[in-house]
């Protein structure tokens, strides 16, 4: 274990980076700057940066740890997720940019109406708020075993700091601040990732042509499954990589906001190609990880829970191991990771929901400065405040929460995607009145239709349900359309 004093010195070091970026970024704001950081962001920063957003801490543990149930099933995921930042650079940045958009969301206001507007914003702020929280949530798990608990500090408390810290480096600038302290916070999690391959292979005493021996002959290194009837089928796994990738990435306003920071189409399309490289590099490492970490306890004969041929808890593997068998280097790795990769993610969350809250709901743009002012400042208040409440209310939650994330994205993200399709590529209009209705429905149904095919069938929509979702949201759509 790390002593709490070098836990609290890395911190306080840390913070302070932080605090120091966000100063030298704090100058020359304007009323908008929290939300569009001027549009002078370096398109590279942007997407190396954007890493460090795109791989949260549930990444981290989830995705290695899920190896165990899954094997390398997640890699078809992936493949999908390319042909999704695609779509993403050729399609929706061109348009975001041609409108000059904040709040992605507008779009639909322009495309069809206020109703439709504020419907496709409201569900980003529903599953925006959930996704930021539960991954929060494992971030604080992590934080309070190695560090807070050994100070005697409830995980209340811990939940409270964390967000306080966030707050403090963002509240000037927020995007602007965020763009530079995500490219410094990718950099450690980049970092953390090389040093804990490096340092699994050398407990287990590996060459270099060892280690890549051990993860592609190891029994849980299968890439690709053909159950129709799996959750975790090619086509269930490959479709949604490509549809949540467009929906979690191109149409979330977290982290399309960094990408309408840069100032020119051109270099916002590098910005999304160059990310989609980088994301997809690095998630590929962690299936890697996974392997070597599952090889690494079958060497030492360390068990863990199990149940119904499945492991238990696995998002507890990683952080169990680096903190008990890893070494102080291994371990303190870890623990960067965890923080970087904790305050990386949420404060880009915790931007785009106000953003979104104060764009699409409270008319910023037409409010004088002093009203600006107070509706930023409130906002901020009340979606920390939402965020708490979620993370303490789920804190007793178990299983690996990259699933639950994709899952509740795949009902919350549904009726968004379906309304933008429809925009993007019919050029019907809509009866506002009845899209709220519409795209309620569609997630309902889907979430029925799926509890009614496992039930009676043993299929799993699996990450899949977000096509289910955006088709039936369609079909809603389509019966509402005007004449």
């Amino acid at each position: 274990m790390i002593s709490s004093f070098i836990i609290l010195l890395f911190i306080v070091i840390y913070f302070s980076l932080l605090m120091l970026i966000s100063w030298l970024t704090s100058r020359r704001t304007k009323d908008h700057t929290y939300f569009d950081g001027n549009r002078e962001s370096p398109w590279f920063l942007v997407a190396f940066g954007m890493i460090g957003s795109g791989i949260s801490a549930v990444s981290l543990v989830s995705i290695p740890g899920n190896v165990g149930n899954d094997n390398l099933y997640y890699f078809q995921f992936i493949l999908g997720t390319i042909v999704g930042y695609l779509f993403i650079a050729f399609v929706l940045i061109p348009i975001f940019h041609k409108l000059k958009l904040v709040s992605i969301y507008s779009y639909l206001d322009q495309r069809f109406g206020a109703t439709s507007y504020r419907t496709g914003s409201l569900f980003f702020l529903v599953s925006q708020s959930f996704g930021a929280a539960f991954r929060l949530l494992l971030s604080v798990k992590i934080l309070q075993t190695a560090f807070f608990d050994q100070l005697g500090i409830s995980h209340v408390l811990t939940v409270i700091i964390v967000l306080l810290l966030i707050w403090l480096y963002t509240n000037k600038s927020g995007i602007k601040t965020i763009v530079w302290t995500d490219a410094l916070q990718s950099f450690f999690l980049i970092t953390v990732i090389i040093v804990s391959i490096l340092m699994i292979k050398s407990s287990m005493g590996l060459s270099f042509g060892a280690m890549i021996s051990t993860i592609v002959e190891h029994p849980y290194s299968r890439l690709f499954n053909w159950d129709a009837s799996a959750g975790s089928n090619f086509f269930k796994q490959f479709i949604s990589g490509i549809l949540i990738t467009i929906a979690l990435v191109g149409l979330d306003q977290s982290m399309m906001q960094k990408s309408l920071t840069v100032g020119n189409l051109k270099d916002a399309r590098k910005n999304v190609l160059s990310f989609s490289f980088f994301i997809a590099f690095a998630q590929t490492l962690f299936l890697g990880l996974g392997v070597l970490l599952y090889a690494y306890m079958a060497q030492k004969g360390i068990s863990w829970s199990m149940a119904d041929g499945m492991f238990l808890k696995t998002d507890e593997i990683y952080p169990f191991l680096t903190q008990n068998y890893f070494g102080m280097i291994g371990a303190m790795a870890f623990f960067i990771g965890v923080v970087a990769s904790t305050f990386a993610t949420i404060d880009s969350c915790i931007t785009a929901l106000t953003t979104a809250f104060s764009y699409d709901f409270l008319n910023f743009e037409k409010q004088s400065h002093a009203q600006r002012v107070k509706i930023k400042n409130r906002v901020l208040l009340g979606v920390n405040t939402v965020i708490f409440l979620i993370v303490i209310s789920f804190w007793n939650s178990q299983g690996a929460i990259i699933n639950t994330i994709f899952k509740v994205a795949g009902y919350t993200y549904g009726p968004i995607l379906g309304l933008y399709l429809l925009g993007l590529f019919t050029t019907i209009k809509l009866k506002e009145t009845w899209v709220p209705l519409a795209c309620v429905a569609a997630a309902v149904l889907t979430w029925l239709l799926n509890s009614w095919m496992v039930e009676s069938y043993h299929f799993d929509f699996g990450f899949m349900n977000i096509l289910v979702n955006a088709v039936l949201t369609i079909l809603f759509l389509l019966i509402i359309k005007k004449n």
